[in-house]
């Protein structure tokens, strides 16, 4: 049979490999890319003058004059950042402002999720960078320091190294979230390097507007910028990004302003046209792999009742593990673990999922769903067969390429139970048409 292929990325920091996926050509098809799909990376000389115009601070290197230690933060793996690419030209400022290389120090800053090991510290930031500068992981457990309470009441735990040095700055992305909108700007403080009590007490009680893409009224993000203010963030460096994960556009200086302002390029990159009512849902994790959950928010718009829900996830290391939401046991886990109706509510629509995964355990595959309801595929020929075992031509098929990534087209600010899988929340227009299926 002749088919149409269709491009995806995988391996995200382990290749950022292309694969071309085949389908039917009796199929039809909906690609749903996002508005800034195809922009061009920055150059370095783009970058340097990003980082030359800082918004609401000096510049860095203006900073940096006559401070003793300097600590870096960085986002974890998950996080689509690649950092290795702006490093360099933040290191080139602080040593513009007198900074030697041995007064700095980088710290991940991964919140709740478990700390990285060498070769992903490499990945993240370089091999050369590990093996010149100290590298640590930050731990919610241990070695904290107490700021106080916000004014929502959060009481303000922070990474002790962090808190100790003199210019304290962070790199990280601007890139859609469920509950704080858009990641980027001071997430990297709460959860990135607070302690569990502030992590617990913020994300249980400072929900007021959260959502995807909601920013200047939601309470998560507001609160989480009052503690990054108390935690002494003094600079960040933001990127938005392509589809590649290359950054597009570059935002730096306060963490609030610079934000606001990323974000305004982050709405435009990331819209996407959905399509309404496919008989199967094809959506790629990447360039969140270990997380496959922040792809599934396509399926609830984009599914008709009971069609297949094929997720690809090509993370080495399988799903991320959460301390805060894990599951730890049978029917327990971290302080934030729902037992009840399952860990991917966006999935429950789907009368299939059909998961395409190399590395993938059985813990992953329960939080799916039911074993009569989760097909576990290692390849695409394995996913193909159980799709064409049950359609045949004329098959409505909408795919995202870069689900993570994107946001709906026509709507603004979706609420948390947009993402949730809620029936009462507004749903975007369909504004992506399916390509004719072939004869």
């Amino acid at each position: 049979m002749a088919s149409r292929r269709v491009t995806f990325t995988i391996n995200a920091f382990f290749g950022d490999d292309e694969i071309e996926l085949p389908f039917p050509d009796n199929w039809a098809l909906a690609e749903c890319r996002m508005a800034g799909h195809g922009r061009p990376a920055l150059t370095p000389d783009q970058i340097r003058a990003a980082l030359s115009k800082p918004i609401g601070t000096p510049r860095l290197s203006e900073m940096a004059r006559g401070k003793q230690k300097v600590c870096i933060l960085f986002d974890d793996l998950p996080k689509p950042t690649r950092a290795d690419r702006i490093v360099p030209y933040v290191i080139e400022e602080l040593h513009a402002g007198g900074i030697t290389d041995d007064q700095i120090r980088f710290i991940c800053a991964p919140g709740t999720h478990r700390p990285l090991l060498y070769p992903e510290f490499a990945a993240k930031l370089g091999a050369d960078i590990v093996e010149k500068y100290l590298v640590f992981n930050h731990t919610v457990w241990e070695n904290l320091v107490y700021k106080g309470k916000t004014s929502r009441g959060t009481p303000v735990w922070i990474n002790r190294e962090f808190d100790s040095c003199d210019l304290r700055l962070a790199i990280g992305s601007i890139f859609p979230h469920g509950s704080a909108g858009f990641g980027g700007g001071g997430k990297i403080i709460l959860p990135g390097v607070a302690g569990m009590e502030t992590v617990e007490y913020h994300h249980k009680n400072q929900t007021q507007n959260a959502g995807l893409a909601r920013v200047d009224d939601n309470v998560f993000r507001l609160d989480l910028e009052e503690t990054a203010r108390m935690a002494g963030l003094m600079f960040k460096v933001d990127c938005v990004l392509n589809e590649k994960r290359e950054a597009a556009g570059l935002f730096c200086g306060d963490f609030v302003q610079e934000h606001r302002e990323g974000v305004k390029l982050a709405r435009e990159m990331y819209s996407t046209p959905v399509a309404k009512d496919a008989d199967i849902v094809v959506t790629n994790a990447y360039p969140d792999e270990p997380q496959m959950g922040r792809s599934h928010w396509v399926v609830r718009v984009s599914l008709k009742e009971g069609g297949d829900a094929v997720v690809l996830t090509h993370s080495r290391d399988g799903q991320n593990l959460h301390q805060f939401s894990s599951r730890f046991g049978t029917d327990y886990g971290g302080r934030n673990y729902k037992p009840s109706g399952g860990r991917y509510p966006n999935l429950a629509k789907a009368g299939r999922v059909i998961l395409m995964a190399p590395f993938l355990s059985k813990y992953d595959r329960e939080d799916a769903g039911p074993a009569d309801k989760v097909i576990w595929c290692k390849d695409w020929g394995e996913v193909l067969a159980e799709l064409t075992s049950r359609h045949g031509a004329g098959t409505k098929v909408a795919v995202y390429p870069y689900a993570p990534l994107q946001i709906p087209a026509g709507v603004e600010c979706p609420t948390p139970e947009f993402i949730m899988g809620a029936a009462t929340c507004p749903e975007p227009a369909p504004t992506k048409e399916f390509e004719p299926a072939k004869a």
